[in-house]
């Protein structure tokens, strides 16, 4: 029995180690992101919209990971990684909506 004791222990201490690490980011550099201008408007956004998307997008993805360059995934990339990505940040649909079109600059 105290065989058995050991070995939860044992699987309850790694999965916690193997757990901490996912979400620990403490800082992300954001400087290198575009920042959305007029310029950046399209059918599809606003710029308010771009510009919370922005904001969103640093506040909540930066969280767990380091910030991708919108430029580095294809507006049908970007679509696919939002799709599989966004239910682990607690955002709402309108949030995720807003980092999608900041990611796909409005496409």
């Amino acid at each position: 029995m105290k065989k058995l004791k050991s070995y939860y222990l044992l699987i309850i201490v790694i999965v916690i180690l193997v757990s901490l690490p996912s979400c620990s980011k403490s800082s992300t550099d954001s400087s290198s992101l575009y920042t959305p201008t007029s310029a950046d408007v399209t059918s599809n956004a606003t710029l308010p919209e771009l510009q919370q998307g922005r904001t969103l997008y640093i506040n909540n993805c930066g969280k767990c990971h380091g910030l991708y360059s919108p430029d580095s995934y294809s507006s049908t990339e970007w679509k696919s990684i939002m799709n599989n990505m966004a239910p682990n940040t607690g955002m709402s649909a309108s949030e995720i909506l807003l980092v999608t079109k900041y990611v796909t600059r409005g496409n």
